[in-house]
């Protein structure tokens, strides 16, 4: 099965209807602020792990796939652009960088699922979604219907593999991302247990317009203030836009960026296997050319439960 990170989801037409409108909807019921989070389990140098799955109550009978939640919040950064959050059920555990299974009923009750990784920390009451929408499909149109108050589904079990439990220790950690192939890499941002397990984080995020730069506040000021428990690592976030002359100090592609020297003067870091750790995940173009690029330079990818110093995702 292909991975997918913020999926690119399928949409008639262009946009969600009235998206200018309600570019952001909330609920009170789902706090747009984290609370304290959990670090991830896993790692080796993580400083605490996730508490132990509760055992399950009720009747002995085998469980549902899904449970029924709850849409208490969502942003329109674009037309095409959109992040929600959810009601989570207590039981779901997963790790920063893991997907889960999103279902939209239509007006039959039947359900869509779509996998779209997970932009919320482990801790937070809710899950968050960052979603892309494109011409031509049914979950799309769907998507673009929804409101707050309205119902989802979700499957119970997570899934993944870009997270940093795929990489051996390393001193800095660099997250290469295009569109809305942020969203894992923001799931990592909002746990402290990652900031804790590096002396460095590097977030390279790479849109063609300056209004796709979601969450762009909320990195400019983790970059100033890391979360409360992170003691560790700092942060460079540095956002490309491509198609805007001037609306970001870098504006080429991000293979071109690292091969040609800019991005690591960007950053102010060196990037080699020896100390650096790779997270990449966006369009598969960027994927293929990078895993090149880091081959050449000596960076081996995870390989049968053997910890690399890079790992690839593609999110369509």
């Amino acid at each position: 099965m292909t991975n997918i990170a913020a999926a690119s989801i399928v949409l008639p037409g262009v946009g969600g209807p009235g998206a200018p409108s309600r570019s952001l909807q909330a609920c009170a019921a789902c706090p747009t602020a984290e609370p304290a989070p959990s670090a991830s389990a896993g790692h080796p140098r993580y400083a605490e792990a996730i508490a132990s799955k509760p055992a399950t109550e009720g009747t002995p009978h085998k469980p549902a796939k899904t449970t029924r939640e709850m849409l208490r919040w969502s942003r329109w950064w674009t037309s095409t652009l959109v992040s929600l959050r959810i009601t989570r059920d207590a039981r779901l555990r997963f790790t920063p960088g893991h997907y889960a299974r999103l279902g939209i009923a239509d007006d039959t009750g039947s359900p869509i699922f779509r996998p779209l990784s997970i932009a919320s920390a482990p801790g937070d009451p809710c899950l968050e979604f960052l979603c892309t929408l494109i011409p031509g499909g049914e979950f799309s149109a769907r998507l673009a219907e929804i409101r707050v108050g309205d119902s989802l589904e979700v499957e119970r079990a997570s899934f993944g593999f870009l997270t940093i439990d795929a990489l051996s220790p390393g001193n800095d950690l660099w997250l290469l991302t295009t569109g809305s192939g942020l969203a894992p890499c923001m799931s990592m941002l909002r746990d402290p247990g990652v900031w804790n397990a590096f002396d460095r984080i590097v977030l390279v995020h790479s849109v063609r317009h300056a209004e796709e730069l979601a969450y762009a506040a909320e990195l400019r000021r983790l970059a100033q203030e890391p979360p409360d428990a992170a003691r560790r690592a700092s942060l460079r976030y540095l956002p490309v836009v491509t198609r805007d002359p001037g609306a970001s100090a870098l504006s080429q592609r991000i293979p071109a960026l690292l091969d040609d020297g800019r991005l690591c003067l960007a950053a102010g870091a060196t990037l080699d296997p020896e100390h650096s750790r790779v997270l990449v995940c966006g369009n598969p173009a960027m994927t293929r050319e990078l895993r090149g690029l880091l081959g050449s330079r000596g960076f081996r990818t995870p390989r049968r439960g053997v910890p690399g110093q890079a790992a690839f995702e593609k999110y369509w």
